[in-house]
């Protein structure tokens, strides 16, 4: 089976500056996968290069068998760290460009949960708090069923409610045959929702592991790991 996404070798430098080292990476279907570091650590350049907002310097990535072009923009879903929508637009205008881009948005599921949060889709996004406008993106995000969602710090400034309405909209929103991946650097608060964990610093993987693998091995939570491996 091809894999979702697939890394060889991978390295992005940014003049001098090296932000991935020889990446080596394979991630198959139907997991929720975190990917963990610091602050810098590269996880954004990762995201963006697997989107195809970057090219590599060299090595390979690919999705689902192919580099990041057009191709594969049809399957990936992408939430970046800070909102692209413009302010002016209202919520039901958000639901129709997003209609107008992906063959695969699904506008009901989309309408069913901003009434379930109780966003009028007449509200414009300058309207609405921090909170509720990460929810619309991310409403928006995982209303297409692609087979990779990336998504980049998003519990990152919100509030806990918050949180856990973004959590339990990951889980309960991608089918069993797609893969999510989660950048963030909280790791406390995603640890019950992610299968696997990538932990990730100065550009290079220190570790790839199932949750349950680290439990057993370790015999501590990822987060605990976590603070031990980067002493914080």
């Amino acid at each position: 089976m091809t894999p979702i996404l697939q890394c060889n070798q991978l390295v992005k430098r940014y003049g001098h500056v090296q932000a991935l080292s020889s990446i080596d990476l394979t991630l198959g279907e139907g997991r929720i996968v975190g990917l963990l570091g610091p602050n810098g650590s590269g996880k954004t350049t990762l995201i963006k290069l697997a989107s195809g907002l970057l090219t590599p310097s060299s090595g390979s990535i690919s999705v689902c068998g192919m580099a990041p072009g057009i191709d594969t923009k049809r399957m990936v879903s992408y939430l970046p760290e800070r909102t692209y929508l413009n302010e002016w637009m209202r919520a039901y205008e958000l639901l129709d460009f997003f209609g107008d881009f992906y063959v695969d948005f699904n506008r009901e599921k989309a309408v069913e949960m901003l009434g379930r949060l109780g966003i009028n889709p007449d509200d414009r996004l300058k309207t609405m708090s921090k909170g509720t406008k990460e929810k619309v993106q991310l409403i928006l995000v995982m209303s297409r069923d692609a087979k990779l969602y990336l998504l980049d710090e998003p519990i990152g400034g919100v509030d806990p409610a918050t949180r856990d309405f973004i959590l339990k909209t990951i889980v309960g929103n991608y089918s069993e045959n797609a893969t999510v991946v989660i950048s963030t650097h909280l790791i406390h608060d995603v640890e019950t929702t992610i299968d696997d964990v990538i932990f990730i610093n100065k550009g290079s993987i220190a570790l790839n592991s199932s949750v349950d693998e680290i439990r057993e091995n370790e015999g501590k939570s990822v987060d605990e790991l976590f603070r031990e491996v980067f002493q914080c």
